[in-house]
């Protein structure tokens, strides 16, 4: 919208060509999103604590998070509208990818949003039904890829990259739609199955997001790709813009987020912003390094997945309690330890995945 404006002042001023930087729009990005979300946070908490919509905590898990009850939720909202707002406002909104990337966030946010309203407003402890959860998932998801394959302007943008071997890409034809939709749905719940502890998501989310942002930069300049041996994916680059106003998002909603939480996001927030990451990691054919930056989320998954075929086929439990966070938490270990030892193994898993942009 800003682009626009400025594209028009730009006759009157030269000076204002200098928002047609990607780097300059993406730094704009991330300081108007942190100011939206430290400005907004305080009065959404409010309006949420007026309205008691407060956090239910599950009995059988650890007794420390007893003392959690009724904290404010659903505070996801405020992280999709400051993503959204700054979007709109910096990035060029004629890109395509922009906009699916921002409609995915913004539809996995509503199907987390509902199931929220019916947990914390209507009293009703199942929310929405997973098989309508999924269903609606598995809808958007299928949609996206659907949208992303019949647009698909070159061969390499349906092929899977390997990393490191630079010479293995595999064409994927039609089975794009379906590696995409396992990315989209897969990685969006594991993030809501990550939002367990206080600031445990939105962390790895952010950090995840900005190293996605540097591939989304890299891949839409036809000469570092080249030079990196990476798909140039021509308008990829402007996802950089909405890579960095989900790391101001997240980095102002950590704010009040942060141990001990003043505000949780919620599926609202978990939900949208895993489909999120997904989706870029498509576009950008950085699948397999979402997996490897990602791991945390990964990780909490598999003891999910773990934990139940293990307790269906054998009557035992692999784990204390699933996801592993709260396994590490009945072992002893305390709430802000888990949160930071599990952002430490964040930070090298992304520097993993970055490392993987030389090693080819």
């Amino acid at each position: 919208m800003l682009l626009l404006l400025a594209e028009y002042l730009q006759q009157f001023y030269k000076g204002f060509g200098v928002f047609q930087y990607l780097t300059l729009r993406g730094i704009l990005g991330v300081l108007t999103a942190l100011a939206l979300s430290l400005w907004l946070g305080p009065w959404m908490i409010r309006t949420l604590q007026i309205r008691q919509i407060g956090q239910a905590v599950r009995n059988d898990g650890p007794q420390s998070h007893l003392s959690k009850k009724g904290t404010p939720t659903m505070g996801g909202a405020l992280i999709l509208s400051a993503i959204a707002i700054s979007t709109l406002l910096w990035a060029d909104l004629s890109n395509r990818y922009v906009w699916v990337v921002l409609v995915v966030t913004l539809l996995f946010g509503a199907i987390g949003w509902v199931d929220d309203y019916r947990k914390v407003i209507e009293k009703n402890s199942r929310g929405l039904p997973s098989r309508w959860k999924y269903f609606w998932q598995s809808v958007f998801g299928v949609a996206a890829a659907g949208f992303l394959f019949m647009t698909a302007q070159s061969p390499v943008e349906t092929t899977l990259i390997v990393p490191m071997l630079k010479d293995v890409s595999i064409p994927l034809g039609a089975g794009f739609i379906v590696l995409t939709y396992f990315v989209i749905v897969g990685t969006s719940n594991a993030v809501n199955l990550t939002d367990g502890l206080d600031g445990l998501a939105i962390m790895p989310t952010v950090m995840v997001g900005g190293a996605l942002g540097i591939f989304c930069y890299l891949s839409g300049n036809v000469k570092f790709a080249e030079y990196l041996l990476i798909p140039y994916v021509p308008g990829a680059g402007e996802l950089i813009v909405f890579c960095a106003a989900m790391v101001g998002a997240g980095l102002g909603f950590l704010w009040f987020n942060t141990y001990p939480a003043q505000v949780f996001m919620g599926d609202v927030g978990a939900l949208a912003l895993g489909a999120a990451l997904g989706t870029i990691a498509v576009i950008v054919r950085q699948e397999i390094v979402l997996f490897i930056m990602g791991g945390v989320f990964v990780m909490e998954t598999l003891s999910v997945i773990i934990q139940v075929a293990s307790f269906k086929l054998t009557g035992k439990r692999v784990f204390r309690m699933a996801p592993i966070h709260h396994h590490f938490e009945l072992k002893g270990w305390p709430e802000p330890r888990v949160i930071v030892r599990f952002w430490i193994i964040t930070v090298i898993l992304v520097l993993v995945g970055l490392a993987t942009l030389k090693l080819r």
